[in-house]
C-alpha cells in the first residue's frame, strides 16, 4: 500500500495556506519598512543594514521561548497571549542594552498543524511586533507528528536590533549612590509556570485571566525613558526573579531593595505553595517586570515618563558599595514575614 507525506501526518498544503494567510494579513507597512528588502515567503529574509545615524552601530540579538506556559495556552486553547510572551521575552531583553529592535523571527512546531490555532498565535506575534516597533520578517512552521502529542506545540523567537556603542546601557555605567526604579509587571509574565500549573491545577479555569495574561511589552517605555535621560542599566525580571538585578550591577556594588506591595495572585501562590519569601523572590517576578538603575536626579521625571507610557513605576531602592560579586538584599529582612 502506497503512503504519501500527508498520510504520514504532514500537511504541506496546510503550511502553504498558513503562509498565504500571513502574507494577506500583514500590515500595509511594517516598522522599518524602508529597510525590508525581502521578508516572509522566501528561503531567507533580507534587511538593509543602513545605520548612517549611528557612530558605531552594534547589532544586538536575543532568542527565547515561553517555557511551560505553552501548556496553559493548550489547556485554554488560547494562543495570542503566549505569542505576545514570545515577542516580549526577546525584545524586553534586548532593550536592556538600550537597543532598538529591528526584526523578529518565530518558530512554531506542532504534531499536527491546526490552522485556527496557528493563525491565532501568529496574529498575536504580528500585533506584539508592531507594538514593539519591530518587523516580523520571517519564521518557520514545523509539523512533527510523533514528536508532539495531541494539541501540544512549542515556539521560539529570535530578534535582532541595533544600538550605538557609546549609548549602550549596562553595568559599566552604574555607581554606588544611584537609585533603583521598579517597573510593574503585567502579571506572572512567562516564568515559573511549572510551579504555577501545579499550584493552580485544581482550579485553573478560575485563574484563567491571570495565568494567560501576557508579558508586558516595555520597548516604547524604555525608549521614552532613555530619551528623557538618567537611565544607566536595566534588569529584565524573568526566571530567577530578583536574582536578575545583579546582572545590571558591576562588581563591588549591591542593590538594596525596599518593600513593595506584592499583587494578590503572587500572595495566593505563596499561600498555596508554602514557599518562603526568599524562594518566591527568586522564582517569580512578584509584581516587578523590570528594575532600572537611574540617576538620583532623574527619579521623579522617569516615574512620570512611565505613567505617560501607560506603565507604573516606583522607587525600589538604591545601589550601595559592596564587596566582591554584585548582589542584592532587602532593606528590611523581616519584610512581610520574609524567612531565610
Amino acid at each position: 500500500m502506497a503512503i504519501d507525506y500527508k498520510q504520514s501526518g504532514v500537511d504541506v498544503e496546510a503550511g502553504d495556506a498558513l503562509v498565504d494567510w500571513l502574507k494577506a494579513t500583514a500590515p500595509a507597512r511594517w516598522p522599518h519598512q524602508d529597510k525590508l528588502v525581502e521578508g516572509i515567503g522566501g528561503f531567507a529574509a533580507l534587511f538593509r543594514a543602513d545605520f548612517k545615524e549611528y557612530r558605531e552601530p552594534c547589532l544586538v540579538s536575543c532568542t527565547d521561548g515561553v517555557g511551560t506556559k505553552i501548556k496553559v495556552a493548550v489547556h485554554f486553547e488560547s494562543y495570542r497571549e503566549v505569542a505576545q510572551d514570545l515577542v516580549a521575552m526577546c525584545v524586553n531583553d534586548m532593550v536592556c542594552s538600550g537597543a532598538k529592535p529591528l526584526f523578529f523571527l518565530d518558530y512554531y512546531a506542532s504534531g499536527r498543524l491546526r490552522l485556527d490555532a496557528a493563525k491565532d498565535f501568529l496574529a498575536g506575534v504580528q500585533a506584539a511586533c508592531i507594538e514593539s516597533d519591530c518587523a516580523l520578517i520571517g519564521g518557520e512552521t514545523a509539523e512533527m507528528p510523533g514528536v508532539y502529542d495531541g494539541n501540544d506545540f512549542d515556539c521560539a523567537g529570535f530578534s535582532v536590533g541595533v544600538v550605538d556603542r557609546p549609548e549602550v546601557l549596562g553595568r559599566q555605567r552604574v555607581k554606588p549612590g544611584m537609585k533603583l526604579l521598579a517597573i510593574a509587571a503585567s502579571g506572572f509574565h512567562s516564568n515559573g509556570f511549572s510551579l504555577l500549573r501545579k499550584v493552580f491545577a485544581e482550579d485553573m479555569d478560575a485563574w484563567r485571566e491571570q495565568l494567560l495574561k501576557p508579558t508586558a511589552l516595555y520597548v516604547k517605555l524604555v525608549h521614552a525613558a532613555v530619551k528623557a535621560g538618567g537611565v544607566n542599566a536595566i534588569a529584565h525580571i524573568t526566571g530567577g526573579g530578583m536574582d536578575n538585578v545583579p546582572r545590571a550591577l558591576p562588581e563591588g556594588c549591591a542593590a538594596r531593595l525596599n518593600a513593595w506591595p506584592v499583587p494578590p495572585q503572587f500572595l495566593e501562590v505563596k499561600k498555596r505553595s508554602g514557599m518562603s519569601w526568599a524562594s518566591m523572590l527568586t522564582t517569580l517576578n512578584c509584581g516587578v517586570g523590570m528594575v532600572w538603575v537611574v540617576d538620583e536626579s532623574a527619579v521623579e521625571q522617569l516615574i512620570r515618563v512611565a505613567g505617560e507610557q501607560g506603565h507604573r513605576a516606583w522607587e525600589l531602592g538604591d545601589v550601595l558599595a559592596g564587596e566582591g560579586e554584585s548582589s542584592w538584599h532587602l532593606a528590611d529582612p523581616k519584610w512581610e514575614g520574609l524567612d531565610t
